[in-house]
């Protein structure tokens, strides 16, 4: 009996265009199996996801005209993905990562917080609200320029 339950409430929480491959499994033991080899996968499958987003971490940097949440977005989305296949990611790690992947335009601003605080304290989002307040300021001046010279 709790073995129907089970398959049940698997049965209810899956996708309809994924049940179809798992309706044959006889118990939830083995729909559950299935299940965590076709979105987990082996080891090695999972030291691969592991390499290609340690690559994609490494290779990030903001493109110019990106906004800081857009970035930050791009960098904790993989952050999490790394973190999620098993690897412990310290913030420490991904705000030196921001902070070394910044456009030009945000170079003096780098500078001011590493040098009045401590980087290994910092989260990240502390560096965001940091980093966001210094965008509006650029954006509210590119603004007043635009209309002057309107």
């Amino acid at each position: 009996m709790k073995d129907l339950k089970a398959k049940n409430y698997l049965f209810h929480a899956i996708d309809k265009s994924i049940l179809k491959t798992i309706t044959q499994k006889d118990s939830a033991k083995e729909i559950w199996d299935s299940m965590k080899t076709k979105y987990q996968g082996s080891a090695r499958v999972k030291r691969t996801q592991l390499q290609r987003l340690r690559r994609t971490f490494e290779t990030l940097e903001m493109k110019v005209g990106e906004s800081i949440s857009d970035y930050f977005g791009r960098v904790m989305n993989v952050s999490n993905d790394t973190r999620n296949c098993g690897e412990d990611l310290e913030d420490v790690k991904i705000v030196e990562k921001l902070l070394r992947t910044l456009t030009e335009n945000y170079n003096f601003v780098v500078c001011s917080i590493e040098e009045s605080k401590d980087i290994d304290q910092l989260s990240v989002d502390e560096l965001q609200s940091s980093l966001l307040v210094h965008e509006l300021k650029v954006r509210n001046k590119e603004m007043d320029e635009h209309v002057l010279n309107t």
